[in-house]
């Protein structure tokens, strides 16, 4: 038997909180802990305001939080955010692109920026462009890309520098059938690469499909974390949508 894997995302009494005017201090996070590991989906599912996408931003080190630990593929979000960066690739639904550059520009340029080597980027892109099917549109300028191109256009330069941990935050919100399915097909596939990956979203069959373990998010907090198979013994519910609603109603 193989020994675990070393957690790439270690996640200890997270916390983030802020001043509202009205409502006083809110405790956006509020001591979430949780890890994950390579080859392995994490799933964080929660309703609106629940905390997923604050997680989210601190984990990618656009936000700083108020209190615990956060530890991505070994560094510390706080401490070494330049690290954690060079080792994070990030896509969500509202992923812009830039309408006058080019899918390969686009991500020749991510991949400028994250300091990677002439000859690593051009053999990155040709790897990605190919594993993404993406060299029919390869040329055509972002504003007249479909939804399903950018979406790959997205993915292509969250991952170009071959990060060990990605994080999707609703990847599929308002995507056709067609297109959700392509994403998920590529998520799947980076899995069998060996990444670790968190995903968010708030449709149960994905959530089937995809995850090898789970955590639900309400009101700040972690209410449960496991397996579906375990959440679904410890709970004795075994519709999932049911599971989650009377874990955060």
């Amino acid at each position: 038997m193989s020994p675990p894997s070393v957690p790439s995302i270690q996640v200890s009494g997270l916390m983030k909180s802020f001043r509202d005017l009205r409502r006083g201090m809110v405790h956006a996070v509020d001591g979430v802990t949780f890890d994950a590991r390579p080859g392995e989906i994490f799933g964080l599912l929660g309703p609106n305001g629940a905390g997923k996408t604050t997680t989210m931003r601190i984990l990618c080190t656009v936000l700083r939080p108020t209190g615990g630990t956060a530890h991505v593929a070994g560094f510390d979000v706080v401490t070494q955010p330049a690290l954690v960066r060079q080792h994070i690739g990030f896509m969500s639904a509202n992923t812009a692109i830039y309408d006058r550059m080019s899918a390969w520009e686009l991500v020749d340029y991510f991949g400028r920026l994250y300091g990677m080597s002439e000859e690593r980027l051009r053999q990155r892109q040709e790897e990605v462009f190919a594993s993404l099917r993406m060299n029919d549109f390869r040329d055509m300028l972002g504003a007249k890309m479909s939804t399903g191109m950018r979406q790959k256009v997205s993915i292509a330069r969250a991952i170009i520098h071959d990060p060990p941990v990605l994080i999707f935050d609703e990847p599929t919100s308002g995507l056709d059938v067609l297109v959700a399915r392509a994403v998920l097909d590529n998520i799947e596939q980076l899995r069998g690469l060996g990444k670790c990956i968190v995903f968010s979203t708030h449709i149960m069959r994905e959530v089937e499909r995809l995850c090898d373990r789970v955590a639900i998010i309400s009101r700040g907090k972690v209410q449960a974390c496991g397996t579906l198979g375990e959440l679904r013994e410890q709970y004795g519910q075994n519709d999932l949508e049911e599971l989650f609603f009377s874990l955060v109603s």
